[in-house]
């Protein structure tokens, strides 16, 4: 029997999210003969790296930087929610529903809000968005790091920030069950596509075991429709690493522009 770390707490709201990723992977590890470990405390970092991984979902970001050449990618979801496209997401560029700014130039000199510093969605495609807008190396006088994406929300609604970039995936969720996470909050616009948060195991494990793993996590859906639609997957795509080049793309362009970092 195959053992080993196994996660899927990218996405854990709203409630029936969390409790349909866990019975996806409980149904995944039967079809694998697979006894999988509970990560407990241990940070997801830790996990990704360990080589007892077995299957985790991460960041298309640190899947290039800090885990680069240390983890196997298994495939991408396809996500059947509003801006989403195939096998891609984006970000939405929230902002307070009664903020009166309608562009992104507008919110120069603003309060930002990015939910951590290695976030593809949170912070690189948003320093990508605003890197033809800064000025002299930057374009907020304030960002205060949040801690993750409904924390960024709900700091937002607060009025504890201005401008804040949400996965769309997170979104989609929340304004599907009509959540009041999103209540008070407007789309000002949308950032550059970028291939969905990949699946990934341990690096030391072959690609026909990665494959095993995508074929038993597509066959764990056709077997439990209601938990498909739970999590609008219909499908985990065959994906490459170097499919999340691009993500590296948006870096390089945004500090050409001059905006190195957020802050």
């Amino acid at each position: 029997m195959t053992q080993g770390f196994v996660d899927l707490s990218m996405y854990v709201a709203p409630e029936r999210i969390n409790q349909a990723s866990a019975a996806w992977l409980q149904r995944i590890l039967l079809l694998l003969d697979a006894r999988g470990e509970a990560v407990g405390t241990q940070p997801l970092l830790q996990v990704w790296r360990s080589p007892q991984l077995l299957l985790s979902q991460t960041c298309g970001y640190p899947l290039m930087t800090a885990l680069r050449g240390q983890v196997r990618v298994v495939g991408q979801p396809r996500y059947r929610l509003p801006y989403v496209r195939e096998g891609q997401h984006c970000s939405l560029l929230l902002v307070r529903e009664d903020d009166p700014r309608q562009d992104l130039a507008a919110f120069f000199d603003s309060h930002g809000l990015i939910n951590g510093p290695d976030s593809n969605s949170g912070m690189n495609l948003l320093r990508h968005a605003l890197a033809p807008l800064q000025r002299e190396g930057r374009f907020f006088s304030q960002v205060s790091h949040t801690g993750g994406h409904r924390n960024s929300m709900r700091a937002l609604r607060e009025g504890q920030g201005d401008l804040a970039a949400i996965d769309s995936v997170t979104y989609g969720y929340l304004a599907r069950d009509h959540s009041e996470e999103v209540e008070g909050l407007r789309i000002l616009g949308q950032t550059a596509w970028g291939p969905s948060l990949p699946y990934i195991t341990a690096g030391w494990r072959s690609a026909e075991e990665a494959e095993w793993i995508r074929h038993a996590m597509n066959q764990a859906l056709a077997e439990l429709p209601a938990v498909a639609e739970a999590l609008a997957i219909d499908q985990v795509l065959p994906v490459e690493t170097t499919d999340y080049q691009v993500l590296l793309d948006y870096e390089h362009e945004a500090r050409r522009l001059g905006l190195v970092t957020l802050g």
